[in-house]
This record gives structure tokens, sequence and C-alpha cells, in this order.
């Protein structure tokens, strides 16, 4: 039986390590630098943000999407598809034709 959470438990933190290359570290120290806070607390503050959005997002059976994820999106079902060979072939043979 586990123990109930009290004020002093609910509370504690739990480290995570992540391994990052220098680009992406010089990212979060300058997206942390512009609020002002530490990298500890950007990563924090974004990733946790994040992952109770994707979270309830997968509860719900929704798709949520940023707004360059939106674009990216559009333009992919906008874009003309470019048929393979064999496409094009079995297109001909649905139509009748030969």
């Amino acid at each position: 039986m586990s123990k109930p959470a009290t004020a002093k438990t609910a509370s504690r933190t739990s480290p995570l390590m992540v391994r990052l290359d220098a680009d992406s570290k010089q990212a979060l120290v300058q997206a942390a630098e512009l609020r002002r806070i530490s990298v500890s607390d950007y990563v924090r503050t974004v990733t946790v943000a994040q992952a109770r959005r994707e979270v309830a997002s997968a509860r719900d059976q929704t798709i949520h999407l940023s707004a360059d994820e939106q674009l990216a999106f559009w333009q992919a079902l906008e874009a003309s598809p470019k048929l393979t060979p064999a496409q094009k072939r079995l297109g001909t043979l649905m139509q009748g034709k030969r």
C-alpha cells in the first residue's frame, strides 16, 4: 500500500538529464535569456506545458498543431502529388485505357 501524498512529498522534485548537441543547448540558453529565467526553468516551463497539451490531445483524440505545423500541413495538402509510373499505369487501367 502506498503512502498518501503530503505537502512535503508532493513538492519534491526529481532530476531529469537530457543530452543535447551544442546548437540545441545554445538555443535553449538564448530562449531562457529572453525570458530572463534559468535554462532549467525554461525547459520545465515549456516542456511540461507542451507535454500536458499532448496528453490532453491524446485523451480527447484531437490533433493540436502549432502555427508552423498548421502551415506545413496546409502546404502539404495543397501540393500537387507526383504520381509514380506505377500509379500512372494503374490510373490508365482503371480508366479502361491501355
